[in-house]
């Protein structure tokens, strides 16, 4: 059922011959996320690993900016190590019993208690991953305290008490680290029970560093100049930059370019190379359609700066 996986080949980083970690067996197990290119940088690696490894009655809270890996760094690691994953995506209506799980109706009209996102993967040794965990009702999430130090899971409307697979683990993101947004940046962000958050780990996710992103680049558009991936990702910093702003608040931008977004323009310039504006033509649509249209010039001047005269509107 497990298996130890040697870190330097499962994650292609240097490390150790020596350096395993346990996951589980290769299967067909549907709620292993699809393996995807991915570059990991090592000290984000090593506190993931480590809290798969042994959570000590700890959750795992991954805090940072929009689109900087967050979700995709958990994912990803879990694929490697085919474990398990259910994801849900936080919101002010969800409750408790959505993450339980419900009765419904089945064929020959009986009902059936069906199990919720956080009751399977307790049952079956599965990490629950919740993003966007700072946009749900506080009040609701007190519920999850026991269950993140690894007491029994009670389910209220069946009685059953279940022991927790001892691969179980809690995960959540979140664009604040639980203290409400600060920045102005995200709407619908609340101010977390502190008992709630300190029975997590904190982890700050920032966007890749630059030859990192080249590497991702270099695996999803491999016919790609190397010149023009080094300038879609100075574009990207410098929209990162005008986006966050400083100490006083959010910057002049209301959308930024993610790794995600990135990835997406890369793609995009790829498809539509023949273009004879397939650079501002891929970036419209991976980003600056989403922006006002003072906001478009700003990022398009942006562009331009970077790329010179190989900038085309």
């Amino acid at each position: 059922m497990y298996q130890s996986y040697s870190i330097a080949d499962t994650f292609g980083i240097p490390a150790p011959a020596t350096m395993k970690v346990e996951g589980f067996m290769a299967g067909q197990n549907a709620y292993v996320p699809a393996q995807k290119p991915y570059v990991f940088r090592k000290d984000h690696l090593r506190d993931v690993l480590a809290f798969l490894g042994s959570h000590n009655g700890d959750g795992l809270y991954l805090t940072g900016p929009t689109g900087s890996g967050k979700t995709s760094l958990l994912e990803q690691v879990a694929a490697r190590l085919n474990w398990g994953v259910h994801s849900v995506t936080g919101h002010g209506r969800l409750e408790l019993n959505d993450l339980l799980g419900q009765y419904m109706l089945v064929d020959g009209g009986a009902m059936k208690w069906i199990d919720g996102p956080l009751t399977l993967a307790v049952r079956l040794g599965h990490v629950l991953l919740i993003n966007e965990i700072d946009a749900i009702d506080p009040a609701e999430l007190i519920g999850l305290n026991e269950i993140v130090e690894g007491k029994p899971l009670t389910i209220p409307q069946t009685g059953d008490v279940i022991t927790p697979h001892p691969k179980f683990r809690l995960v959540a993101t979140g664009n604040s680290a639980g203290s409400g947004d600060q920045s102005g940046l995200y709407q619908g962000v609340l101010r977390q029970n502190l008992a709630f958050l300190d029975r997590f780990r904190l982890m700050e996710v920032g966007y890749p560093e630059p030859e990192d992103e080249m590497k991702l680049l270099a695996d999803v558009v491999p016919s790609m100049p190397e010149t023009v991936r080094e300038s879609m990702i100075k574009v990207a910093n410098q929209i990162r930059k005008v986006f966050i702003g400083g100490a006083d608040g959010g910057g002049m931008l209301s959308v930024t370019l993610s790794t995600r977004g990135l990835v997406r323009w890369a793609s995009l310039v790829a498809t539509f190379k023949s273009a004879p504006n397939a650079l501002a033509y891929s970036l419209d649509r991976a980003l600056t359609f989403r922006a006002e249209p003072a906001e478009r010039e700003a990022i398009h001047r942006i562009a331009k700066d970077v790329f010179g005269d190989d900038w085309q509107v």
